[in-house]
């Protein structure tokens, strides 16, 4: 059984295997993944500090070189990639290449590296004082990525980092970990030195290990709610700076104005793609008035067209979910549904394969706040629709809600959108658009329970967070200026 190898130092560092790796499309095991020891992630710490007192003086323009290089081997291997995320994730090649084109956003917008680096200069701000700024790395950065985009987050995460001067420890989901290392051989071939970027396996094990480790300086994180706050407080704890986005529960309000046929490919489009397994997904529809008979008919008939399959089939709109206990999981929202009050417009439980990790697009229609179904983020293809009999009720069930990652409004009224725009607590806003993620030089993150720590994930806050400020006040006396004068020190 294939073991996939750490990458370490810039070169493959073989293990043997311990957790399972699924392709959910045939549930059959693939490869393992190992389980290191604290030694060895001690190992690949001091490895990553080493390397980072060389990077950290590397100049702009070389950093600039490596990372258009490495843009294009990332256009060059995209295909390689894709089938990797499908074979281990299950998600469609279409679907893959699309994570793929927005994690390369971020490299590009890296690449413009010197003006994010930019510092700033005061002249004369007192008599013959000057002051200026700089920014630095912070040194090694844990970057712990979630199974749902093996690609694009890391991207999000160590394009910046790395820009900034930063060595890298990344630690992708034990379920889907082989497009990380073929990115490491990636930045390898377009001349990151060794030991800048690193790949290190593992579980919950591993992140305790990185989270605690003192030569960890920044810890950045994806995943659900729950583990993004531990991350939070455990890295907090020992000092280290982190963000820690968490998880979603998405809105898409529809007001009566809005064009119905293009809600309902909008929902369908935003709460089934990857089989429901993004943070962004819409999870909830809000139908505002009488718009909820028509626009819930419009949905359930798409969802009659869509076809469920295996991510490399073209033919699939989306594929299995990421492994048999998640699939049992989101099963139980839709059978569990209608005992809480849900009426199941479509039930995708029913889909049956003899092999993979399969369930059919599944529609709820009057979910309220209290049911599980609303409550908890499924993560899976299944659709809410709540009933409010107006905007302002609208507004008050999204405000009420513990996540604010995004959100969506459709309607043809611009003051409706812009009222909405201003008054909704979310992060990240659509307006006619389902699913909000804004381009990579605007920053990703939410509010609420759906951000621990006040820095986004990319874009200038990413820059932000992956450096720290230095200032420097500078004075060149004339030897008639020596005096004593303890007074506290003024501009004038």
């Amino acid at each position: 059984m294939k073991s996939v190898p750490h990458y370490v130092n810039g070169a493959a560092v073989a293990s043997p295997g311990v957790s399972p790796i699924f392709n959910p499309a045939t549930g059959e095991v693939i490869a393992r993944v190992p389980a290191p020891d604290e030694s060895f992630v001690d190992h690949v710490v001091v490895t990553a500090q080493r390397a980072f007192e060389t990077w950290r003086e590397a100049s702009l323009s070389q950093r600039t070189n490596i990372l258009f290089s490495f843009r294009q081997l990332l256009v060059e291997h995209t295909d390689e990639l894709a089938r990797t995320v499908t074979t281990e994730h299950g998600k469609t090649l279409a679907d893959a290449r699309g994570e793929i084109a927005r994690g390369l956003e971020n490299v590009e917008y890296a690449c413009g590296l010197i003006e994010q680096l930019k510092g700033q200069f005061s002249q004369q701000v007192a008599t013959g004082v000057d002051v200026h700024s700089t920014r630095e790395p912070v040194g090694v950065v844990a970057a712990i990525t979630p199974f749902n985009f093996p690609v694009m987050v890391p991207l999000w995460m160590s394009a910046n980092a790395l820009a900034s001067g930063n060595a890298v420890v990344l630690k992708p989901s034990e379920r889907d970990p082989s497009a990380a290392v073929l990115l490491a051989e990636l930045l390898s071939e377009a001349g990151l030195p060794p030991g800048v970027f690193n790949v290190l396996h593992g579980g919950a094990d591993t992140v305790g290990a990185l989270l605690s480790h003192p030569g960890v300086d920044a810890v950045s994180f994806v995943g659900s709610t729950p583990v993004a706050r531990h991350v939070h407080d455990v890295a907090s704890a020992h000092h280290k700076r982190v963000q820690a986005l968490g998880g979603a529960k998405n809105h898409m309000v529809v007001l009566a104005d809005a064009d119905l046929d293009v809600a309902a490919d909008a929902a369908v489009n935003a709460g089934y793609g990857s089989a429901g397994e993004r943070c962004m997904a819409i999870s909830v529809v809000v139908a505002v008035g009488d718009v909820a008979e028509p626009l819930v008919a419009k949905i359930a008939e798409r969802l009659d067209r869509l076809t469920v399959g295996p991510g490399d089939d073209p033919t699939s709109d989306f594929g299995p979910l990421i492994t048999a206990e998640h699939l049992e999981r989101v099963r139980g929202y839709v059978t569990g549904a209608s005992d809480q009050g849900a009426n199941v417009v479509r039930d995708g439980t029913t889909l049956t394969r003899e092999r993979g990790f399969f369930v059919g697009p599944s529609l709820l229609d009057h979910v309220r706040p209290g049911t599980r179904a609303y409550d908890d983020e499924i993560f899976g293809p299944v659709l809410s629709v709540a009933r409010v009999a107006s905007f302002d009720e609208a507004l008050t069930l999204i405000n009420a809600n513990p996540y604010g990652n995004g959100v969506a409004i459709f309607t043809r009224d611009g003051n409706a959108a812009r009222v909405f725009a201003r008054a909704v607590h979310v992060g990240m806003i659509g307006v006619n658009v389902p699913i909000p993620v804004p381009i990579s030089a605007y920053s990703f993150g939410g509010w609420k329970s759906s951000l621990f720590g006040h820095t986004h994930i990319y874009g200038p806050e990413g820059f932000a967070f992956y450096t720290r400020a230095k200032v420097v006040t500078t004075r060149w006396p004339e030897p008639a200026d020596s005096q004593i004068d303890l007074g506290f020190p003024t501009t004038r």
